[in-house]
């Protein structure tokens, strides 16, 4: 018999050893964790790097994000230093001349629907300030590029431009110089540049003013960018840590086996998640750089980036680096909860237990509530509620799509063989598909509300002109008027190939002579010169000969009783308005008796030419002082390119001339801006989101592997075998679109009403369901090859 002392342990018993406890007992088993990682054979390694590529990719893209504040900041510095120094407020103030000022007028233009910005300059003295970028001031008919628009004049495709810029290129800009990499952009050397046409005098470089501040609905627009680009991200970071997640169980339970209890088994998971986050962080730097060394070479929406601004912020890089490991270990602590992991096996080999949604419902209705209780946005917006409550919301339907996916499989019954092949499949173990589509159901969820809310707030940021693009398609004015200027600049625009026909004028102000107190206001109105056609397009004149003289009224009577006080018939009128100024002389002309009064029509701009308008044969516009000369075109949009053609004979008269399209809405800059960065941002999350679900696509088949080649030794038809992981796919592909559509439009219609607007389309999310529906089929098309390649004999084999 065996004596047993109080605690039940024989009294001969060799003593029982004893282990590490405490922070020993942590760092041993995550220790053990990572040599089962590193160390696992081939199957290990396979599962190990494919969470690093995971990981990895995801990583990259937050490192991308974490450099956007360096890359604007760098692009604003560059934009302030080639900007012009201002001298005050007024922007009509000029510099004195001196031996470094410059004279410049900005010739910036449009190719393609690409802009090419310029300037036109010549220097005052013998040392010109340079721009920076630039290392020797361009002479007469010279000029310096940048390397993107070197390369669009050397081309074929950009012989028309070449055509708008004759000029010699002798150098290239620097980077220091330009906003971006592909950014057209050109200073160009002039010798017969004068005040007189347009020349405006700089001193310097470097003080652009203070910036616009944002209207806080973009703000808005702005934060729900960010949280709807950045959570599909940090949501498959998470799904990739738990990629290998049933061998991982079976493995487990081995230890369990060999006397592991539970807490040591979770220990070990953690250790192998937390190494390969780790392997996921150095391969995220390293797509991160690689990608960085391609930046400056690729577009996307005509945005590009130098390498050098792609700089991660430290805090954010810091944070990243700590919040990726950390959140590996915890999500595997989370996902083991639900795991019971016995030394016999894993509790998987049933039917999944029901998943409860109470609290599930419960993380996007504070969501909600949040973005509710935030109210009105007027005048400042508090971001953090913002922020926060479309968090909520959205890793709310990430939490809702697993129990919906399991609770419509499970009703799943009968059906062809693939289909009940991917149903049993999906009722077995619904988790991982759901995990793979979470990613795409949150950023369908964050387009369509961010359609909703780009939709609602379109208008506020959209600006009637009253232009009339129906009677002309481009605007012109120059303040060149030498020679026949008006009747040359009608001629070269009607010459143009595709112009149907041209409204040309001179426009200059004149006053009613005579001497004034220095307080007292001088009568006022406009001169306006042209053909009788162009008077017949801002006149209700009737007849017309050349000769004629009319007296427009404006439909304002006060407008026209001023206009009255200087339109005088048979009294002169002041043709130089800025008479009394130093080196302005004196000149008059009569306003004929029969000149007759008439009333004013809108032009194709929708402005009214009122006071007096001449035909040429009344008063030739080279004798006006101070005129400007501007031409409204009609052109056959069926001709290819034919506003090239019209923005070259621009140049070729003028090379100052300004040239604008004719539109009826006109969209704010910073809103236009917002939404490029989101069609940027959209795109590349989009792509990553397209690799990412590649990735985790193999991941499965990887671990179907030897159950596709047990049911191919057995018979069954590779087609069968494939249709059903189609349909394994498809089924939560379909639930997950749903939930997008369903959580997209009540995001965005809270989001919408926070900002007192209302919602204009329902039906927004039918482009961004497309894309996700075809992004996702285009994933599982190109996961067909491995599929093939893994329903094979040789993957019975085991290590």
């Amino acid at each position: 018999m065996t004596l047993l002392d109080h605690k039940n342990v024989p009294v001969d018993a060799p003593p029982r050893a004893t282990g590490p406890t405490g922070l020993a007992a942590l760092l041993r088993d995550l220790g053990l964790g990572v040599r089962f990682a590193a160390s696992g054979g081939r199957e290990g390694w396979i599962r190990t790097l494919l969470t690093a590529v995971g990981v990895g990719l995801g990583v990259a893209l937050l490192l991308v994000a974490a450099s956007v504040p360096n890359l604007l900041d760098h692009r604003s510095a560059r934009d302030q230093a080639r900007s012009e120094t201002k001298i005050s407020e007024s922007p009509d103030t000029q510099a004195e001349k001196t031996d470094t000022s410059v004279l410049r007028i900005n010739t910036e233009t449009e190719y393609r629907g690409r802009i090419v910005g310029g300037y036109l300059m010549r220097a005052d003295g013998t040392r010109p300030v340079v721009p920076p970028g630039v290392a020797r001031f361009p002479g007469a008919n010279e000029m310096v590029v940048s390397p993107a628009l070197k390369k669009l004049l050397d081309s074929s495709e950009g012989s028309l431009l070449r055509e708008r810029l004759p000029y010699r290129i002798t150098g290239t800009i620097a980077d220091s110089g330009l906003i971006a990499p592909g950014e057209l952009f050109y200073y160009a050397g002039s010798d017969t540049l004068t005040p007189a046409n347009g020349g405006h005098r700089i001193a310097g470089y470097g003080d652009p003013g203070p910036s616009d501040p944002m209207s806080p609905i973009l703000v808005v627009l702005t934060i729900m960018i960010c949280v709807v680009l950045l959570m599909p991200v940090t949501i498959f970071i998470a799904t990739a840590v738990r990629f290998g997640g049933e061998r991982r169980d079976r493995r487990l339970a081995a230890l369990r086996l060999v006397g592991a209890d539970i807490r040591m088994t979770r220990r070990i998971a953690a250790g192998e998640a937390f190494f390969g986050a780790v392997l996921g962080l150095l391969a995220g730097l390293a797509f991160f750089l690689v990608g960085r060394h391609f930046m400056g070479s690729v577009e996307v929406w005509d945005v590009s980036a130098f390498p050098a601004d792609l700089v991660p912020d430290t805090w954010l890089a810091a944070l990243i680096v700590v919040a990726v490991p950390v959140a590996a270990v915890l999500v595997t602590l989370v996902a083991l909860r639900s795991v019971v992991i016995e030394p016999l096996g894993v509790v998987r080999s049933g039917r999944n237990r029901r998943r409860r949604i109470w609290w599930r419902l419960l993380v996007p209705v504070a969501g909600l509530a949040v973005l509710v209780l935030s109210g009105k946005t007027d005048t400042e917006v508090n971001p953090y509620p913002i922020a926060g409550g479309a968090v909520l919301v959205l890793v709310g339907l990430a939490l809702l799509l697993p129990w919906l996916v399991q609770a419509c499989v499970n009703r799943l019954h009968g059906g062809p063989v693939p289909w009940q092949l991917a149903t049993r499949r999906l009722q077995l173990s619904s988790g991982a598909a759901s995990r793979a589509v979470s990613g795409i159901t949150v950023a369908v969820a964050g387009a369509v509300a961010l359609q909703m809310l780009f939709a609602a707030v379109g208008d506020e940021f959209s600006r009637m002109t009253g232009q009339d693009p129906t009677r002309a398609q481009f605007y012109t004015y120059s303040e060149t008027v030498t020679g026949d200027a008006a009747t040359r600049t009608i001629k070269k625009f009607r010459a143009t190939e595709g112009v149907t026909g041209v409204i040309g004028m001179v426009e200059t102000y004149v006053v009613k002579p005579g001497k004034y107190k220095g307080d007292d206001v001088r009568p006022t109105t406009s001169l306006t010169v042209g053909d009788c056609a162009t008077v017949r397009e801002i006149a209700r004149i009737g007849s017309c000969k050349e000769g004629d003289v009319f007296v427009v009224h404006p439909r304002d009577k006060d407008t026209a009783e001023w206009t009255d006080q200087t339109a005088r018939k048979g009294k002169p009128v002041e043709l130089n308005y800025m008479v009394g100024e130093p080196g302005e002389k004196s000149k008059l002309w009569t306003l004929p008796a029969d000149a007759r009064t008439v009333a004013a029509l809108p032009d194709p701009m929708g402005q009214e030419h009122f006071g007096i308008v001449a035909t040429v044969g009344a008063i030739d516009p080279t004798t006006l002082p101070h005129a400007q000369t501007n031409a409204q075109i009609r052109v056959d949009r069926s001709v290819e390119d034919v506003s090239e053609y019209v923005r070259n004979t621009a140049a070729e008269l003028d090379p100052g001339m300004r040239i604008a399209a004719v539109d009826s809405v006109v969209r704010d800059r910073q809103y236009a801006s917002v939404q490029r960065g989101l069609q940027v941002g959209g795109t590349t999350t989009l792509l990553l989101i397209a690799a990412a679900m590649l990735v985790s696509q193999l991941e499965q088949l990887r671990e179907r592997k030897r159950l596709l080649s047990v049911l191919v030794a057995f018979g069954t038809r590779r087609t069968t075998l494939g249709w059903s992981v189609l349909w394994q796919t498809a089924v939560p592909v379909l639930i997950g679109l749903a939930v997008a559509i369903a959580g997209g439009l009540g995001l965005g219609a809270v989001m919408v009403r926070m900002i007192g607007k209302k919602v204009t389309d329902w039906w927004l999310f039918l482009p961004m369901a497309g894309a996700g529906a075809a992004l996702i089929a285009l994933v599982t098309l190109v996961s067909l090859p491995p599929l093939w390649r893994m329903m094979r004999p040789d993957g019975l084999r085991t290590e």
